[in-house]
Parts: structure tokens; sequence; C-alpha cells
């Protein structure tokens, strides 16, 4: 009875316009940031390591490479300081926490892109005949 009411006052507070992203995705967060009266906001882009949690208490942890040197932030996807959550790039991984690629340097820390088997799929040809071609007959 309490975890339904305490699901339904968080309810209220969950965004509704979150685009749907999983692990390997490369996505840009933007977040806002105060500085005394100013307020302005920051994007942070990288690729998603890990993302745990449900409901309101959602949290994803971003990694991007800065100067050689391996960055990574925890943001919780339902805070009213997260500005706008955008996609730049499908990745294709293969489980559920990336930890691996903090070992990784160079190309082996590139994921391969979601649409890897749709660039040599053949594109269909049209006819400007609606009938198809004739065999040729065989002699006997």
């Amino acid at each position: 009875m309490s975890q339904q009411l305490l699901e339904s006052i968080s309810a209220s507070h969950i965004k509704k316009n979150v685009i749907s992203f999983g692990i390997g995705d490369t996505i840009s967060v933007s977040f806002r940031i105060v500085e005394g009266e100013k307020e302005r906001q920051q994007a942070f882009q990288g690729v998603v390591i890990s993302r745990k949690g449900r409901g309101i208490d959602e949290m994803v942890v971003i990694r991007k490479i800065v100067d050689e040197v391996g960055v990574e932030r925890i943001f919780p996807i339902n805070s009213p300081m997260v500005a706008d959550i955008e996609m730049v790039r499908r990745g294709d991984a293969r489980r559920a926490k990336l930890y691996y690629l903090r070992e990784r340097t160079g190309k082996s820390r590139r994921l391969r892109d979601k649409r890897r088997g749709l660039k040599h799929d053949a594109v269909p040809t049209t006819t400007t005949d609606s009938a198809p071609a004739a065999a040729p007959a065989k002699a006997d």
C-alpha cells in the first residue's frame, strides 16, 4: 500500500518528454547551471555507459573523453536541472553496463553504429515496364 502511495506522489514529477535511449547511445544532455543570479545551459555529450533506477530515481552515467582523459557524469533524468536530452548517435551494445570502456583507448573505445547492416542492403531497382521481362527461349 505504501509503495503505491509513493509511486502516485512521484508520478507528478516524472518528465513526459524524455526521448528513449539505451546503453551505447551517444547523447547530449543540456543541464542548467546557476551562477549567482544568472542561469545558463551547458551541454555534456558522451556515451551512455550505465542506466539504473526507475521512475523518479532513474539515473544515467555518461562518459566522454577530454584531452585523453575520461570524464563521467551522473545525471538524474527527472531532475529539474536537466533541461533537454538529445540523441546524437545510436550505438550497438551487447551488454547492460559498458564499464569496460574505462580501460579502452584509441579505436577500441569506439562502439559500432546500430545501423551497421543497413549500408549493405541492396537498393530495390524499379523498372519502367509493369510486365516482367521474358526469359530467353531455350533451343533444343
